[in-house]
Parts: C-alpha cells; structure tokens; sequence
C-alpha cells in the first residue's frame, strides 16, 4: 500500500507539480526523483531558485542560478515563466571504452520555458539533481557572466581540491583569480568546514559536501561544450559555493614549458561567444547513501552529449609503454638508451612481448622550441620507428605541446594519420577558458575523422567530451605518479590514492600512469627524477590498474624493471582497460577502496588501504555455481619494511564468494578470477 500511495503521489506530482501563490505571484514546481527518495522545488520568484532534499535532511537550500547578456539582458531575474513541460525518461545508453558496457539513464525532466527566448532544463535522477540553461535563439549570443550560487543547508565538512596555479604564479604566496585560471587541475584535497575554506582559492571540481548519516554530496559539471568550466569559491558569512569562469582571453603571447603554450594577456569583458539556439553546460549535484557510490556513478557521462562519431571500430583502447617517467632508464643493453629509434625499438619489442598496445614518444622526439611537429630530431627515424612497430603489432603515440599541435592542426594531424601514428598525447593546456574547451573539442573532431586517439595532459578535468568523441580515451587533470619525480618527501600520494577515486573519478577517466616498481614504506621516500619511486607497496601498485578508470593507460617504469619481475608484469598486461561491469565492494573516502570489474568472463579485484593496515571481508559478485580460479597479488609478510615484498598464489575461489584480505599499511591486493580450465572446457 506503501508503495502504490507513492507511485500515485509521484505522478500526481509529474502531472500537476506547480503551485501558484496569489500573495507574490510566484509559482513552484516540485520535482522528484525516480525512486521518490530526492526532491527539488524549483521557485519562480525576483530570481529562479531551487533546493535539493531527501526523507532526511535538506542537502542544498535554495540556491540560484542566472545567466547575464552583454546586452544588459539576464536570463533568470525577473523570469516571466511561458510554459513549463515534464518528461519521464528510462533508457539504457550504450557506453562503449568505459567501466561499465551500458549505463541506466533514468529520470524525471522539468522543462520551464521563459519569455525572451530561453530556458531551464532539471532532471531529477535516483542518485541527484541536474540543471542546465537552453535558448532557442539564434545566432550570436555574448555570455557577460554566470550566476552559480549552491546555499548549503548548513556548514558542512567539505574535501576539496584548491586551483594550484602553473607557470610563475606557482610559487605565488596569494595568487590572484587571473593566475589560478592558468592551472593543470592537479593538486591534493584539502578539508575543512564550508565557511573555513580560503576564499580566495578557487577549487575546481568535483568538490564533496559531507552530508548526515555517511551521505555525501558532490558538485560537478558536463557537458562544457564551447564554454568555460566552473570553479567554485566560498564565503566565509556563509555555507555558500559561488562559480566562476575564466573570461574569453583578448589577447594571447607564445611562452611557458618550452614555447609549447599559449599565455594569457589581457580578457575580454565576457566569459563566452556563442551561437544560438544551443544549451550550455550541466550543473550536477551527486547524492550518495555510500561512499563507494561516488566512484560508481556515471551522472557525467549521462548527461554528456552523444556520440558524434559514427564509426568507432578503429578505436582500440589498451595499455602504453612509457620512457618518460623512467627517464628512458634502460640497461643492460648494448647501445647508448635515450631519444633515438634504438630505444624505441627496445620499448616496441618490449610491448609486444607483453600484448601492450602501444609505445609513446614523448617529449623530445620533435625539435625543442621550434613548436613545429613536422621537424623531427635526427636521432628518431620514425618512418622506421612506425614500419617497425607496425611489423609487432603495436601502435605508435605522439606527444605534443598544445601550442604545437594548435597552430597547424588539421595538416599536423593528417599528416601523421597518412605515416600511420595512432594519436597524440597532447599536453601543457593548462586552461579552461572557452577558447581552449573550443580548441579540445575541435581537435578531437579532426582527429576522429582521420581515426587518431587522444589522451588530454595538463588539461582540465573530463566533463563528458569522451562520449561526445570516444577517441579521446583519456585525461590527466589528477596529481599523478609524474609528482613523485619532483614533490616533497611529506606529500602523502597514499591517502591521495584512495580518496581520488571517490572524488576525481567522477568527472571521467584519468591518467595516473600506475605502474612504479621502486615502492617505498612510509618515511622512506623521497624524490628521484632520475630514478623515481612510488609510496606505498608493490601490490598498490597493481591494484592501481584495477580501481583506476583509465581507457589508454601507461606503464611509468621502466622494460628493464619489468622484465626482472615476470609476474607483475604479467599480471598488468592481463587487466583490461575497458569494463562491461565496475562495482565497488567496499570503501570510505581517504580510508580504503576496493572495487570489482568484469571483462568478459573474468573479474579482476584490486584494493588499497591509506597508511593503516586492514582486513576486508570482500563478497565476489559472481552469481553462477561454475568453478572459478583466482590469480591473486597480496602484500608480503616483511611489506611493512619492504615495500615491494608480495606473494602470488593461485586458489580455488570460495563457492561463498567470500574473500577475506589483508592489506599492509599503504598496501595494495589484486587478482584475477577466471572459470576453470574444465569449466571452460564443458562450455
């Protein structure tokens, strides 16, 4: 009966959901979640507010939202509201080179039509609230500013991760917002009360407000298309979030990392230049009853635009032979390792020894501060390189400074297509004005005509391009191993480890570049350049390719390291790097993670702890009564001492589904779960 009363009062609500007050003439409309466990009430007043709650507590209190025109215009003050439409929508999209085959994509829509020609779209899903502006005007439109303005309900505990500017301003003790918009999106989460944040830091998302009862909120975005990102500040009189964006650069001058960038001079008076009709971006607030909800969630590529790609069976997603990280560290060879075709071919045979797809150049192959990528040095013969490569079945990957590739990209990239490189890795963007989003989302489209992947580095976070254009398999935009060349012995990268996940990974994929096999004990690291180290044990570092959403991912160390440990390598070359099922077994933020996948008919489990040790009960979610055998990798007797102390076994797995594990402190376990040798026979 409980359940019939809710189902009616909910399409009660989907059909008759707006109320008129007499007294202001305001009008209200209520919005609810799929499962009738959210709710929104959208408020047409002065101003378009809204809040977001559940059976429990309110999460945001009325907030506001608003567009403002160069022409003086503003979409969301003194609205005077046409029409107002509801959909109900539960579909399945199909969700190609991501941790899970297809994605449910229910929700409950609110269309509310505005006189002056726009409108705001919410969906109401099981697991949040999303809202975007639309107009259906046409031609250009100047975009003056954006009201974002998220009202917590009270001064919650927040996890955030504060802009870190690049370049000069680095080092800067109190940066101004100019300089903190030139970022790579790559810093540690700080903590603290939503009233006790800095503001006069900007944080990017995704930001997490921690909620009553284990429940948190996270604010994201999607859907950025030819419009800047937001980052959020905070107020200190208040539990307010206010967004900002970065305006249309004015004027721009060739500089930074080896004249590979292009640095903003002087802004315009406006954020963005758009053509109409069109939508801009999603603002998503995520509700989650567990932590380990954050990392499943696919709200972003939800409400990502569709594919744009017709054809995507050249795709090839995989994993990548790396020298940079190592700094080329070979050896025991008989040639001089570095930036010649003899490394390379050392990398390529390498790679295809161990099924990895692809080797990448990186920086160096192409003529230092030239900003040319057709002048190649004259140590790397690539026509050879690719003929070679080509010869063992491994694709070719080229680096590239974004200054580089955005001065001549329709000939740069068709040239290299014809040569038969694979795609580029394309670095230094260190913006998210509208102009870099446009230069993202146009190379990505020529690139995808002449069937070339991209990996985004020193970039901004994903926000669904990679379902617009499924050639771009991956981004950086996270404090990755590369920090341990250079970063302070005090950095904690473990506890980084398992609260990323959570917080990072809900935006999209990300490169982390996993794989260190010099693994350091707490108190024991420092930095190398030269001969860089991870924290945390040996088995982290397998359990990293597991619980990581990567698509293209690397292998930082070096083939001459591999090949002294067999099984690790291995292991690494067996886990896929796309997913038809992902589910998070158990997990706190900054505490622990673990997380199961499905590829076909294996799964693969991999898990990390922060610095304590700890015993997980882990339940398989395998379903049938067939016979399974499990590969696992677990933290050694001494791995407290000796970071890269492990043991392998191999076991029936139980015919409960029942693992219980235990994880050394900044530890690591990962396995492999495949059916017997004789079930697979009798199928």
């Amino acid at each position: 009966m409980k359940h019939i009363l809710s189902t009616l009062f909910l399409s009660l609500l989907l059909f008759t959901g707006n109320t008129t007050t007499a007294k202001t003439s305001s009008k209200t409309f209520l919005l609810i979640s799929p499962d009738t466990r959210l709710k929104s009430e959208i408020a047409i007043n002065e101003r378009i507010s809204f809040t977001l709650s559940d059976e429990q507590q309110t999460i945001l209190a009325p907030s506001f939202m608003a567009i403002r025109l160069q022409n003086g215009e503003t979409w969301g003050t003194t609205p005077q509201l046409q029409h107002a439409r509801r959909n109900r929508i539960d579909e399945t999209i199909h969700s190609p080179f991501y941790k899970r085959e297809k994605v449910q994509n229910r929700y409950n829509e609110l269309i509310l039509s505005f006189k002056g020609g726009y409108s705001l779209i919410f969906r109401m899903y099981d697991d949040g609230l999303a809202y975007r502006f639309a107009t259906d005007r046409k031609g250009e439109i100047i975009i003056e500013s954006e009201t974002a303005e998220y009202c917590l309900s009270e001064d919650r505990d927040m996890i955030v991760p504060y802009v870190l500017p690049s370049g000069k301003a680095k080092k800067a003790k109190n940066p101004t917002f100019e300089q903190q918009f030139f970022n790579s999106m790559q810093n540690l989460y700080s903590y603290g009360k939503a009233m006790q944040l800095n503001p006069d830091r900007m944080m990017f998302t995704p930001v997490i407000a921690k909620l009553d009862d284990g429940m948190k909120l996270c604010i994201a975005e999607a859907d950025t298309e030819s419009y800047p990102g937001m980052y959020l500040v905070s107020s200190s009189d208040r539990p307010v979030l206010h967004g900002m964006f970065a305006a249309y650069p004015r004027k721009e001058e060739r500089g930074g990392h080896n004249q590979l960038q292009m640095l903003v001079k002087s802004r315009e008076s406006y954020i963005a230049r758009v053509i109409g009709p069109r939508s801009f971006p999603w603002r998503t607030f995520i509700v989650t009853r567990k932590d380990g909800e954050l990392s499943e969630s696919d709200m972003v590529y939800r409400l990502a635009s569709p594919s744009r790609v017709k054809n995507i069976d050249w795709i090839k997603p995989g994993k990548v032979a790396w020298e940079w990280w190592n700094y080329w560290g070979l050896y025991n060879v008989d040639f001089r390792a570095g930036i010649n075709t003899e490394t390379y071919k050392y990398y390529i045979d390498f790679a295809s020894k161990n099924n990895i797809e692809y080797v990448i150049l990186d920086e160096g192959w192409s003529v230092k501060y030239a900003g040319d990528l057709l002048k190649v040095i004259p140590e790397i013969d690539l026509p050879e390189l690719l003929r070679y490569a080509k010869g063992r079945n491994v694709g070719i990957i080229l680096w590239a400074g974004y200054h580089a590739i955005e001065r001549d990209m329709e000939h740069v990239v068709k040239h290299y297509a014809a040569m038969g490189v694979k795609g580029f890795k394309v670095d230094f963007l260190d913006r998210d004005d509208q102009k870099m989003i446009d230069f993202m989302y146009r190379l990505a489209d020529i690139c995808a005509q002449h069937h070339m992947l991209l990996d985004y580095h020193g970039c901004c976070k994903p926000s669904g391009l990679q379902r617009t254009y499924p050639n771009v398999l991956n981004y950086e935009a996270v404090f990755g191993l590369e920090q341990m060349k250079w970063t302070s012995s005090k950095t904690d990268m473990v506890t980084y480890d398992v609260t990323l996940p959570f917080i990072r990974m809900v935006a999209g994929p990300m490169d982390y570049t996993q794989g260190a096999m010099r693994n350091s004990i707490k108190g024991a690291f420092h930095a190398d350049y030269k001969h860089p180290m991870s924290q945390g044990t040996r088995c982290r570092q397998l359990a990293e390719y597991v619980i990581f959403d990567s698509p293209l991912t690397m292998l930082c160390d070096s083939p001459s390291n591999y090949m002294r440990e067999v099984e690790c390598i291995r292991f690494i070359a067996s886990v896929p790097t796309v997913w038809n099922d992902t589910k998070v077994l158990d997990g706190q933020i900054g505490e622990y993670i673990a997380v199961a996948r499905r590829s076909g008919e294996e799964w693969f489990i991999g898990a990390m702890t922060n610095w304590s040790s700890r015993e997980l009960s882990l339940e398989i979610p395998i379903a049938d009564t067939n016979n399974y055998e499990i590969e696992l990798f677990q933290d050694g007797i001494n791995a407290d001492r000796a970071a890269q102390d492990y043991k392998r076994r191999v076991i029936p797995l139980p015919t409960n589904r029942r693992l219980k594990i235990s994880l050394a402190p900044g530890g690591g376990w990962a396995a492999r779960i495949y059916p017997t040798p004789a079930t697979m026979n009798d199928r």
